[in-house]
């Protein structure tokens, strides 16, 4: 858990609105995911900065129990071309606390992370919230992807 502050930037991507509720998430930030690879999402975003993958949480309609907004994108120049069907979001200059979930990918690992942050008392600021899959997460079995979390 390390306190750093980010510059504000922009992402690209595909979105869905869903709540922790009744766990739907756990079925809508996966087909959202399943979506982004086998439809090449990655190839259709323009003015992308680099390869690393984004997962977003925005749009909070109170905290982590409600309604929010997943994006799964890319950082991007700017945001002259958006293409159809997709979205972008402003990562606000901010304050975050930066964690790190290591190990396999198609085991919970980054669910369990979230867990375990849920519990935390961070005072937490519900902006936007986000994962980084760079080049530690290519090997999804042994992973490391660091979680930013927006507090006050």
């Amino acid at each position: 858990m390390i306190k750093t502050k980010i510059e504000s930037f922009w992402i690209i991507g595909i979105s869905v609105r869903t709540t922790n509720k009744n766990e739907q998430f756990a079925k809508d930030i996966p087909a959202l995911w399943n979506t982004f690879m086998s439809e090449g999402v990655m190839h259709k975003i323009p003015n992308k900065l680099n390869d690393t993958i984004y997962g977003v949480y925005t749009d909070y309609e109170s905290d982590h129990t409600e309604g929010y907004t997943t994006i799964i994108g890319y950082k991007v120049k700017n945001l002259d071309i958006i293409p159809e069907g997709m979205s972008s979001v402003q990562i606000k200059e901010s304050t975050y606390i930066r964690f790190t979930a290591k190990g396999d990918l198609n085991k919970n690992v980054i669910y369990n992370k979230w867990k375990d942050i849920w519990k935390l008392d961070l005072n937490r600021a519900y902006t936007t919230d986000f994962e980084v899959y760079g080049e530690e997460a290519v090997n999804p079995t042994d992973a490391e992807v660091d979680i930013f979390v927006a507090i006050n």
